[in-house]
């Protein structure tokens, strides 16, 4: 036929793209959509009269709240930044689709069968491509893409971006500009015409982006099914609960996805009441009604913590109180070298102060420790990683290593600028919750490294700009569940048995987690479970509160495990 062929579809994985301009009827397109499989996500593209469409199903069917743009590639101009520690590429390795998937997790994105991936990567219709890290070779994002002329011989000549995606915990600036690039050129040269995408109406970052790259509003839309993947756009639950943090909806999430109520107590402050059957508990994000005031009392006071974790065979750093004068200060400071500043109370790492070798940093350091708590603990410093372990119903569920912020050069930008940016970026990957402050710490830290807030730094030149590797200062987060010591995690679960606490986030300093070597730094009783994903922390938190909502015959194999072992 000469014009483009009927009723197009193309699996993508993930879901369908059903691409409407293809179907002379409507009734079709609808029943179409209706054939979307279990998991799945498909979208009907280029919908020109979406009214028409709705009216065939509209119990079923729903108007997707994006927006779609073009971008003609003839126009597309050269420039840009040059990636910075990375480079993009097809994906071509079987770990590629393991880390596709990671990433797709951890942005709530529809995962897709790594065979799939793995079949697919040298496609004619679909294009997957990858940011890798020059140095540790990870996957940092990813992009597809899907070429219309050979899907459905469009006349056209246009092709389609899906599923742009950046790992929440990679420092580099712009992966995403670099893999829209990558793909516009891959298809410019393919020759295309143009390239479409479909983006939330509400992701200004995103939309900024491709406004830049000079990528157009289209008049047309996306119709999608109505399913649980996608409820919140079709029920207005979007705007109710935006109020909410991710530590709280991940679990409001898994808690409806498994039929419990869900009540939104306060969103602004993450507190919310689960419901299933007669037992109703509250929770504020993972700190629930099982947690204990004397638990909680214990992680709020650092010096208690040690006592408890120490009397129970957990190894802790020395410590010392700041009240016991500068002698004694002084001494302790020579006799380790380096120590840790940090308030006996707070969270989020607010008024700790890492690595200080003077006692005119000490002093310092004390003076704004007082400003989070009277009380300020002097410890040693243990250089390594830091380690969070996240124990629920005292068994480890994830293990991650937090990283300090750490800003890269380009040769233009001050230190400032970049850390700037690079807040900007960890708060769009993290819903708000993470960026690095603009205060003595931060200015301490990057005078330490020779720079000062208005240096311009060198092309390619890292630059760690806090000790802390606190998520909410900027830290970044890195999995290591599946690799972690398992003499620290029995030290991580002796830790939370000591405290008498069911769930619980356990900090180490660690050499490497593949090894044995740690000491213990603190508890916290509430630990983020947004954080760990693709890890099941947010099931294993709703299994704890709500054992009857676990399929029996799980319930069932999970006791067989508890007395085998």
């Amino acid at each position: 036929m000469s014009g483009p062929n009927a009723n197009a579809v193309v699996d993508c994985g993930w879901g369908r793209l059903v691409f409407a301009a293809t179907f002379a009827d409507p009734a079709e397109l609808a029943r179409s959509l209706d054939e979307e499989g279990p998991d799945r996500r498909d979208i009907a593209f280029h919908v020109s009269d979406p009214h028409v469409l709705l009216a065939q199903a509209p119990q079923d069917l729903f108007l997707d709240p994006s927006h779609t743009y073009r971008l003609d590639l003839s126009s597309l101009q050269a420039g840009g930044r040059e990636p910075a520690g990375f480079t993009v590429r097809r994906l071509a390795a079987v770990g590629d689709t393991t880390a596709v998937n990671r990433i797709y997790r951890s942005r709530n994105m529809v995962p897709v069968d790594p065979d799939f991936l793995w079949r697919h990567r040298k496609d004619e219709v679909l294009t997957y491509l990858v940011a890798e890290d020059e140095a540790s070779g990870a996957i940092l994002g990813t992009v597809t893409g899907v070429d219309h002329g050979r899907a459905f011989a469009d006349p056209e000549r246009g092709s389609s971006l899906w599923c742009l995606a950046i790992d929440p915990q990679a420092a580099p600036p712009g992966i995403g500009e670099a893999l829209v690039r990558a793909l516009a050129e891959h298809y410019r040269d393919a020759g295309c015409a143009t390239m479409d995408l479909s983006v939330m109406h509400d992701n200004e970052p995103a939309i900024a982006l491709y406004e830049r790259l000079g990528f157009e509003r289209l008049p047309v839309f996306a119709v999608k099914r109505r399913n649980s993947i996608n409820e919140r756009l079709f029920t207005g639950s979007a705007s109710v609960e935006e109020a909410l943090n991710p530590y709280a909806r991940i679990i409001i999430d898994e808690a409806r996805r498994r039929g419990i109520h869900a009540e939104i107590l306060d969103a602004q402050g993450g507190f919310f009441r689960l419901t299933y059957g007669g037992r109703s508990l509250r929770c504020r994000e993972s700190l629930s009604e099982l947690t204990s005031a004397v638990a909680l009392s214990i992680c709020d006071d650092k010096s208690v913590t040690r006592r408890l974790v120490e009397e129970a065979g957990v190894k802790v750093p020395e410590q010392i109180g700041a009240h016991e004068g500068d002698e004694t200060i002084a001494e302790f400071l020579a006799r380790h070298g380096s120590v840790v500043v940090k308030p006996a109370r707070g969270e989020q790492g607010r008024g700790i102060a890492v690595g200080l070798e003077t006692m005119e940093a000490v002093r310092t350091a004390i003076e704004t420790a007082r400003r989070e708590c009277e009380r300020v603990l002097i410890e040693a410093c243990f250089t390594g990683e830091d380690l969070r372990l996240v124990v629920i119903d005292f068994r480890l569920v994830a293990a991650a290593i937090r990283r300090p912020p750490c800003i890269v050069g380009d040769g233009r930008s001050t230190a400032r600028e970049l850390i700037e940016r690079l807040s900007r970026r960890r708060a769009a990957a993290t819903g708000g919750e993470s960026k690095v402050p603009l205060d003595a710490e931060t200015e301490r830290t990057l005078r330490g490294a020779g720079y000062g807030w208005d240096d311009t730094i060198p092309e390619g030149t890292n630059v760690t700009v806090r000790r802390t590797a606190n998520l909410h200062t900027g830290g970044t987060i890195h999995d290591v569940t599946d690799i972690v010591h398992p003499r620290l995690v029995e030290a991580a679960v002796a830790a939370a048995r000591a405290i008498d606490i069911p769930v619980c986030g356990i900090d180490f300093m660690v050499e490497d987690a593949r090894e044995e070597t740690y000491v213990f730094i603190e508890a916290n009783e509430r630990p983020g479970l947004a954080n760990h994903e693709p890890q099941p922390t947010a099931e294993r938190f709703v299994d704890l509160l709500f054992p009857l909502s676990i399929p029996a015959s799980v319930r069932t194999l999970r006791s067989k495990r508890r007395i085998s072992g």
